[in-house]
């Protein structure tokens, strides 16, 4: 194989994974964003359901004070019943204390109900302290573990800068980088193997002549199509299955 044409498929490999190593590094802080977005999601439900607790009791204690009121009055009238000297006094002061007694009633349901809201509260809160432990834990790991792959994406980028720079200044022909460079450019990719008589990449087929050319690969040969840089490989035979041992 033409020398070039083999430093130019490494250079294809080498930039293939310096593009790798990019993206994972460029995709690393939208990562963690949505790390930490997760926690803040945790931190967010724990701290609606404490405060859900805190209006409860603030509910709670406005419901002792309006049974303490009613408790209260209630009182009153038991002193103020002995007072009562007709039967229309007594039949009304009777009337009102039941009243009140309904009212203290419909206080102690509230307290009931708020009791069973706070029990629900709280088991909700348990829950939130639950995820949130887990989310801290999750977030912890992955943003150890995506910070450890971008160090090892950073230096592969680091590697391959180094390989392709090796391999450019051993190109005999500097031209060929040029037009590999603007094929890549507009391509994503600048080579491309000849089988078949086809390109495998554009799978446009090739001119008996031009493939002929290619599968001796001791020049650079481009795609009439693509325009890609072509390169022949024989393709390799399946391997056979292997016979079974004796027992």
């Amino acid at each position: 194989m033409l020398p070039d044409l083999e430093r130019l498929i490494q250079l294809q490999d080498i930039e293939s994974r310096a593009a790798i190593a990019n993206k994972a590094i460029a995709e690393a802080p939208g990562r963690i964003a949505a790390l930490d977005a997760l926690l803040q999601s945790a931190t967010t439900a724990l701290a609606a359901a404490r405060q859900s607790l805190e209006d409860n009791k603030t509910s709670r204690r406005s419901i002792d004070k309006d049974l303490i009121a009613d408790q209260q009055r209630l009182d009153k009238y038991k002193d103020q019943i002995m007072a009562v000297k007709t039967n229309e006094q007594l039949h009304a002061m009777q009337h009102q204390m039941k009243s009140v007694e309904d009212d203290i009633g419909r206080q102690e349901e509230r307290v009931l109900v708020n009791m069973m809201e706070a029990d629900e509260i709280n088991a909700a809160i348990k829950k939130a302290e639950a995820a949130l432990k887990a989310a801290q834990a999750k977030v912890a790991a992955e943003r150890a573990a995506i910070e450890n792959e971008t160090k090892a994406h950073q230096a592969t980028v680091a590697e391959m800068t180094a390989a392709r720079a090796s391999v450019v200044g051993a190109m005999d022909n500097k031209g060929a980088v040029e037009t590999f460079q603007r094929i890549a450019k507009v391509r994503g990719t600048a080579l491309a193997r000849a089988e078949g008589e086809r390109c495998t990449v554009c799978q446009v087929r090739l001119r008996p002549a031009v493939f002929a050319e290619v599968r001796k690969n001791d020049q650079i040969v481009q795609c009439d199509s693509c325009n890609r840089i072509l390169y022949f490989a024989a393709p390799q035979a399946p391997r056979a299955p292997e016979a079974p041992q004796a027992p």
